[in-house]
């Protein structure tokens, strides 16, 4: 049982018992369909994790040169690689990193494929089935203008030589009825072309350990596809799997106020700078101890952040006693994509990183100062 009391504040933990469970069932399912999955950096990137993802995983995916370099030194494997457009002067560097490497056009392709495949790297193309169940346009990548992804009028009735896979990535947070009904789009626009390809890359977006997902019917969907397709390696990328339910970002009341009749708590932390996807997405936090809605007759409160913004808010939430400034306030499922998305805007400090490990007791992993602020400008 974590103990809160020996975590600084604020803080991002990760539990190592509960991310060895997340990987645990992420193997499983790789082991059961007999596919291969990938850590998604631009969702999990902590990389002081690594030494136990890379004991259940077989790699990770990178979206940029950083990542890819990350995934080649801390995951100590050559990375899955796609980005919208590369860059000509980290284009070599980037090969040094990479395993595979998916290109958004075909223009990306004639202008770099030749170099990727005189350096052993496996090329892919990344396909747009115009298929999508993502609610929010910013999260969807196959609406009308969308850059990313080839549809299929812009392809031939064979692969452009020398390309290996194809890459579709229009899922977020979904489950396996979702991929289910995207596959059918798939086979349906680029069944072709799949039956000349070695292998298929289907992104992330598969929510895997969430509780209400059903891993058994993932795994006959993706056995169902290789007996249609025997030939084709299968290739899963989540990111928000790996990390889901597994830490938190601690907390603490520095004030409160009444605004106009409503309790406005003041946090050490920012939504704006800290946890930029509950404004982006958006999504309600969890917090550990309050009730997820406000309840008529308990005390309410609406958090705000450390910075000016005046949109750095999100509630409301109710309690059953009053709060005090100095309570300590926790955010529940605060490690995928929170963590990689922090800024320093308005100079306000990261929270620390650290690990409650599976000994019960809490590692320190990083703390930031005045240079992290510093080096971004």
């Amino acid at each position: 049982m974590i103990d809160f009391s020996q975590i600084p504040s604020p803080c991002y933990v990760i539990e190592d018992q509960l991310l060895r469970k997340n990987l645990t069932l992420l193997k499983y399912v790789q082991e059961q369909a007999g596919i291969e999955i990938i850590c998604a950096l631009k969702g999990f990137s902590m990389y002081s994790t690594f030494p136990m993802v890379r004991q259940y995983l077989a790699g990770a995916t990178a979206s940029s040169l950083n990542e890819a370099r990350l995934c080649f030194e801390e995951m100590k494997a050559k990375a899955h690689v796609y980005a919208p457009a590369y860059l000509e002067r980290e284009f070599d560097e980037l090969m040094s990193y990479s395993s595979h490497i998916t290109f958004n056009s075909l223009n990306q392709y004639n202008t770099f494929g030749d170099r990727a495949r005189a350096n052993g790297i496996s090329c892919g193309l990344r396909i747009n089935p115009q298929y999508s169940e993502v609610e929010t346009d910013m999260y969807n990548p196959c609406i009308a203008g969308s850059r990313l992804g080839i549809t299929r009028n812009q392809l031939g009735d064979t692969l452009p030589e020398g390309i290996e896979g194809l890459h579709s990535h229009t899922l977020c947070e979904n489950d396996s009825y979702t991929l289910e009904r995207t596959l059918n789009a798939i086979v349906e626009r680029f069944g072709d072309l799949l039956e000349q390809a070695k292998w298929l890359n289907l992104g992330g977006g598969h929510l895997i350990t969430r509780a209400d997902y059903e891993p058994e019917h993932l795994i006959s969907v993706l056995k169902n596809l290789k007996a249609r397709f025997p030939h084709l390696k299968i290739i899963l990328e989540p990111g928000s799997a790996v990390g889901w339910r597994t830490g938190y970002l601690t907390s603490t009341v520095m004030d409160i106020i009444d605004s106009q009749g409503i309790n406005a708590a003041i946090l050490d932390v920012s939504f704006a700078a800290h946890m930029p996807d509950t404004l982006e997405m958006p999504y309600k936090p969890r917090i550990l101890g309050a009730h997820h809605e406000p309840v008529e007759g308990k005390p309410t409160y609406r958090f705000g952040g450390m910075t000016c913004l005046a949109g750095d808010f999100y509630g409301d939430y109710s309690f059953d006693q009053e709060l005090k400034i100095g309570d300590s306030i926790v955010f529940d499922d605060m490690i995928h994509y929170t963590m990689v998305k922090t800024t320093t805007f308005n100079g306000v400090n990261l929270p620390s990183i650290g690990i409650w490990r599976e000994n019960d007791t809490f590692e320190l992993v990083k703390s930031f100062g005045y240079e992290s602020f510093k080096d971004r400008l």
